[in-house]
């Protein structure tokens, strides 16, 4: 059965709020739209439109979703969808009541981000400093830079778009930290470690000694649009030193790196509030997923220092 026309007008209708009222993205407004034709169309073959739908008919929907082999994230996403829909169906009066409201989405356990132990950290950066078999100026300063990226990655725990738009002046001899401005324009200092720092002298000798990177503002200067390093030629890189320092280089990413510094703060006793702070999170709970660390940390403390830890059970 066909949705009648006035659904499809308070599809159109909202899509036109979320674009001039919230700014939404146009690949935003495309996944809305893809979102809520599916739910309309659903609607539609039970006899229903979404001017009548009740909380059972979203229910039957989102288990639709589930039926049809839509991972539980994919179901979260549309669920979303459908539920701001129809709180602007109710904020514009065109409905008096909000079926959504009292719906619980579809659970979604939380994965372990990825990391890396310290050893393989070690592996790594010492594999993305060796210039190979012919040490050129070029290889060279590719091989500096690659490991000051590493170092400065590993030892501060930046996201890759703040790392590769790091300004030159973060490289100041003198500085113990360095100012990033993150996620909403928020800014943060992070401490320096003395690796990143010797990382940085020893790359920018090189970079000056090659000749590049005259008059750029940019600590890593590039040839494109943006005159910095992209993240892509970053994770290029840093696949290539997984793969000769034979790690998979499936399990390297720059965002790796950030999981690497977090958990093994934690690991070593750090507060999270510190790593919240360092890491730029508006919220403890994002922080609070390297709490797993802290979990093994109990279970071996209990394990290695109570005087039953290691007894048999009865």
């Amino acid at each position: 059965m066909s949705a009648p026309s006035s659904a499809w007008r308070h599809v159109e209708a909202f899509l036109e709020m979320a674009s001039a009222e919230r700014g939404a993205a146009k690949n935003t407004l495309a996944a809305y739209s893809r979102d809520l034709e599916d739910y309309v169309s659903f609607l539609a073959d039970r006899g229903s439109d979404p001017l009548k739908a009740a909380a059972e008919d979203v229910r039957a929907h989102v288990a639709d979703l589930a039926a049809r082999g839509f991972r539980t994230s994919s179901a979260a996403r549309k669920l979303s969808a459908v539920r701001q829909f129809h709180k602007f169906l109710y904020a514009d009066a065109i409905r008096s009541d909000d079926p959504t409201a009292s719906l619980e989405g579809p659970r979604r356990g939380r994965p372990l981000p990825k990391s890396l132990a310290v050893s393989d950290m070690e592996q790594l950066i010492a594999a993305a400093a060796d210039p190979g078999f012919e040490p050129t100026p070029r290889a060279r300063l590719s091989a500096l830079r690659l490991a000051c990226l590493l170092e400065l990655a590993y030892g501060t725990g930046l996201r890759v778009s703040e790392l590769v738009a790091l300004p030159r002046s973060a490289a100041r001899a003198e500085a113990a930290a360095i100012a990033v401005k993150g996620k909403g324009g928020r800014e943060r200092l992070v401490p320096l470690t003395p690796l990143a720092k010797r990382a940085m002298g020893e790359y920018l000798a090189a970079l000056a000694e090659f000749g590049g990177g005259d008059g750029s503002p940019w600590l890593f200067p590039g040839g494109g649009e943006s005159g910095h390093l992209t993240r892509q030629v970053f994770a290029r890189d840093l696949k290539a030193a997984a793969a000769r320092a034979g790690l998979p280089a499936a399990k390297v990413s720059p965002h790796v790196l950030r999981h690497a510094f977090a958990s093994h703060l934690v690991q070593n006793g750090a507060d999270l509030r510190a790593v919240q702070q360092m890491l730029g999170h508006a919220d403890i709970a994002t922080t609070q997923i390297y709490t797993h660390v802290l979990d093994e940390r109990a279970r071996a403390m209990v394990r290695d220092l109570h005087p039953l830890g290691d007894a048999e059970p009865p």
